[in-house]
């Protein structure tokens, strides 16, 4: 329980069904207060003292389980380390994976509990992971990461619901969150401002911004401060010779270089992906038509992909712009609905 409406009223879904259900909201920092700041942010004080509230409405026993050294090594230094790579990840897909599935997962069934319930809008059917029905909010792709293992010890009751319902329902229930605004952008950096805060952990790592032909254009601290596809903060003097805007097509941390070009050349036809995961709990034997999506509410493309050795190969069938490695793809059934997850993997890299 974050302390936000989704989670409170999948709280109160699951003690309506029937469940011995509990309440646990994760203490993901050793300074929890400086974890909000409005709409920004999550995990604070007085986030715990929402869910707190809820939990007494419901009637049911909460807790509060300290889970910040974990999400300190698996998803804060996990997100530091893969910036200063040269990488682009998304932390909210660690978190499910490592902290909300596995970790509060593992401890949850050694107390004897069988299932973890949370507010992401997202549909389990017949094991399979599905959208939700409001596709503005569905969160399957952040979920994409997730074992079947780890899909049969998870409910999302909220799935089936539109958000301004369950805005709506929780005002019904009498649960003060009902209007509390959504929290947005990294929970861990409640400013906003993600190049700053990365800057303070990775420090000064000064090279070059360049064009395709080896022609430097401008000096900057550090590959932690760029991403693929990025067109402003880039320290150069206007578009390129030709007029046009110039954007990041490549990093190179090993070399600390960022190369910039034009919008044709963020185009990509083809991605390979590490650690693949297959959400149905059995690896696809040659390819697969597909749907892929690389970012939480990004667009799908058709695509074929292929299990190759330990990696994931996908041809896309129209091209994806500016993806960037460290970006999760996901694969989605390419039926009517497009709605059932398939698996997932982590971008390492992209083909032109």
């Amino acid at each position: 329980m974050s302390g936000g409406v989704d989670s409170s009223v999948a709280a109160a879904r699951m003690v309506d069904a029937g469940h011995e259900v509990v309440g646990v909201h994760l203490a993901l920092s050793a300074t929890p207060g400086t974890l909000r700041t409005g709409s920004r942010g999550c995990c604070s004080k007085e986030d715990a003292s929402d869910a707190r509230r809820v939990a007494d409405v419901l009637g049911i026993p909460f807790y509060v389980w300290d889970f910040a050294e974990r999400f300190q090594a698996d998803v804060i230094d996990d997100f530091v380390d893969s910036y200063a790579r040269g990488e682009t990840p998304n932390p909210c897909v660690r978190c499910n994976q490592r902290i909300k599935f596995s970790a509060l997962s593992a401890k949850a069934c050694a107390l004897g509990f069988d299932t973890v319930a949370t507010g992401h809008y997202a549909r389990l059917s017949e094991g399979r992971l599905r959208r939700a029905v409001d596709r503005d909010k569905d969160q399957s792709y952040v979920l994409a990461v997730l074992t079947a293992e780890q899909l049969r010890r998870a409910a999302f009751p909220i799935g089936d619901t539109p958000k301004p319902e369950i805005r709506a329902e929780a005002a019904r229930r009498g649960l003060a969150v009902a209007d509390k605004p959504d929290s947005h952008d990294i929970c861990f950096i409640p400013s906003g401002n993600t190049r700053a805060f990365l800057g303070a952990r990775i420090g000064v790592r000064r090279g070059s911004v360049v064009t395709a032909d080896g022609a430097v254009l401008a000096s900057h601290d550090g590959v932690h401060g760029f991403t693929i596809g990025q067109r402003k903060g880039l320290g150069i003097a206007g578009p390129g010779p030709d007029g046009r805007p110039r954007y990041v097509t490549a990093i190179d941390a090993a070399t600390a270089t960022v190369q910039v070009g034009d919008a044709a050349e963020l185009d990509v036809h083809g991605l390979v992906g590490r650690s693949p995961v297959f959400t149905g709990g059995t690896a696809p034997v040659g390819p697969v038509e597909c749907l892929v999506q690389v970012r939480a509410h990004g667009e799908t493309v058709g695509a074929v992909a292929e299990l190759v050795g330990d990696e994931l190969v996908v041809r896309l069938r129209a091209p994806l712009r500016g993806v960037a490695p460290g970006q999760t793809l996901a694969l989605y059934r390419p039926d009517a609905d497009g709605d059932e997850v398939l698996g997932s993997a982590t971008i390492v890299g992209a083909g032109r």
